[in-house]
């Protein structure tokens, strides 16, 4: 095993070796959960599943903590918009900040669950760790790194020249970078340091600050992640991720507050590329936008988890309106091979498959093991479904049996197994459709027996006519939908 993965703070691919042997520990950024997820957000989950699937895979004991940003200005904003709203459009009326908040974490919830991007080892939430940030901001003071600041407002600011290597990870100077925007410029030395603690401000809910040492008030968003992933994976630990545009300000000022703080922090820094519709930036302000909930009302989990999984995770996804259809059929070729093939090995049972490491191409493996290369590897994943098609054909038996191993060792380790779509491929519903299908298929070789032509196509024409696709073969006949 030589695992490789791209660092951003060293621009280059690099030998992954874990900090504790046989171990992993991977923080990637969460949600602010102001609003509804969008495409974007479940890009960066389901890259960084598909990377915590392949570690396990591999052998580690991986631990994954994904933070909640549910406290900041734009949360604080939309609940003061709901006072005297009228219901609609995802408005609740009067919401405080903190139901908005968690009602919006739950949408999260729901969309990461349904495309099969498995539960974190931990999810704190940044409310939850005040006395955390505390204690490092007070460590930040006494090093010399940060100061309150210089007008009665209450906040406190990283010194960003403090830091010799402030900008290290984008690799630009100070002097080229734009003020910080999260504080009034009168408080700082330098427009670029930027908010460790904001002060409480007039017309902001009391219960949206906490007491402090320099008063009462709220962390600012940097902070937070410096204080979560230091309390959960400790001062240095493996992998830290998140999508390419959280590389500066968020992730270039947590780097400089945590080393500056004597801590080693991430060892790797990996970021997801953006998604894009027709070539341009998504942008609300232009309507080109498309919502997770507007591809599941196109397509079904296993294939919008397909789409949006299938581009190598440091690139560009692009969007276009053809998109779904063109995952949905390379879904529809996998799994009518594995359909066709159970049936020809297995019978219509369950056969109870188990991931058996043996049955993985070593090509598939190479290419996992060499930065997550996702597409090379469904290039892997689409030649075993032929080849196993082939067999079929052939009535190669064992050649069958050997590709739908491989097949299914695939489709489970990128996840496409654990959507909603196919969770419930298995269940009862399933089960009584096989069952009713069967049963017209029986009836069906009965008149073909008896060579009742036009009856047996008139089988076939009512299952068509129902989304039931019925395949003759040597064994008999199989069915599928579609």
């Amino acid at each position: 095993m030589s695992l490789r993965f791209y660092d951003t703070a060293t621009a280059q691919v690099r030998d992954f070796v874990p900090l504790v042997e046989g171990k992993a520990s991977l923080y990637y950024c969460g949600a602010t959960v102001q609003g509804l997820p969008h495409v974007g957000h479940i890009r960066s989950a389901i890259a960084f599943d598909q990377l915590t699937r392949w570690l396990r895979y591999r052998g580690l004991a991986v631990t994954v903590v994904r933070n909640v940003t549910d406290i900041d200005d734009k949360i604080l904003a939309k609940a003061a918009d709901s006072v005297g709203a009228q219901p609609g459009d995802g408005v609740v009326p009067d919401e405080p900040w903190w139901a908005l908040a968690y009602r919006y974490e739950q949408e999260f919830a729901r969309a990461y669950d349904t495309l099969g991007v498995q539960r974190p080892t931990y999810e704190p939430r940044a409310t939850g760790h005040i006395p955390e940030m505390h204690a490092l901001i007070a460590t930040l003071i006494e090093r010399g790194h940060a100061y309150p600041a210089l007008d009665d407002s209450g906040d406190v600011y990283f010194d960003v020249r403090s830091w010799e290597k402030y900008g290290s990870l984008t690799h630009q100077s100070i002097d080229d970078m734009q003020a910080a925007p999260d504080a009034g410029p009168r408080g700082k030395r330098d427009p670029r340091d930027f908010a460790l603690w904001k002060g409480h401000k007039e017309g902001e809910p009391e219960t949206a600050a906490w007491d402090s040492p320099w008063g009462r008030g709220r962390p600012g968003w940097h902070l937070e992640c410096s204080a979560m992933v230091t309390k959960y994976l400790g001062t240095e630990f493996d992998i830290h991720g998140g999508g390419l545009d959280l590389r500066f300000p968020h992730h270039e000022n947590e780097m400089a507050q945590s080393q500056a703080a004597g801590h080693g922090f991430a060892n790797f820094w990996m970021h997801n590329g953006m998604v894009t519709f027709e070539g341009e930036k998504m942008s609300k302000s232009i309507g080109n936008t498309v919502s997770p909930e507007q591809m599941l009302a196109q397509a079904s989990p296993r294939v919008v988890r397909y789409y949006l999984g299938q581009a190598h995770y440091r690139s560009v996804l692009d969007y276009r309106p053809t998109s779904l259809q063109e995952a949905a059929a390379a879904v529809e070729r996998i799994d009518g091979f594995i359909s066709k093939a159970q049936a020809k090995v297995y019978g219509t049972g369950d056969f109870g498959f188990v991931l058996d490491s043996r049955a993985m191409p070593d090509a598939f493996a190479a290419a996992m093991d060499d930065d997550l290369n996702v597409p090379q590897a469904l290039a892997v994943l689409h030649e075993t479904v032929r080849a196993g098609n082939t067999a079929l054909a052939e009535d190669n038996k064992d050649a069958v049996q050997k590709a739908l191993h491989a097949v299914l060792t695939m489709t489970s380790v990128l996840g496409l197994d654990d959507t909603a779509g196919a969770a419930a491929a298995s269940g009862p519903a399933d089960a009584a459709l096989d069952a009713l299908v069967q049963e017209r298929l029986s009836e069906r070789r009965q008149a073909r027996a008896e060579k009742d032509w036009a009856r047996a196509d008139a089988i076939r024409d009512s299952l068509a006519a129902a989304g039931i696709t019925v395949e003759d073969t040597a064994d008999g006949a199989t069915w599928s939908v579609g």
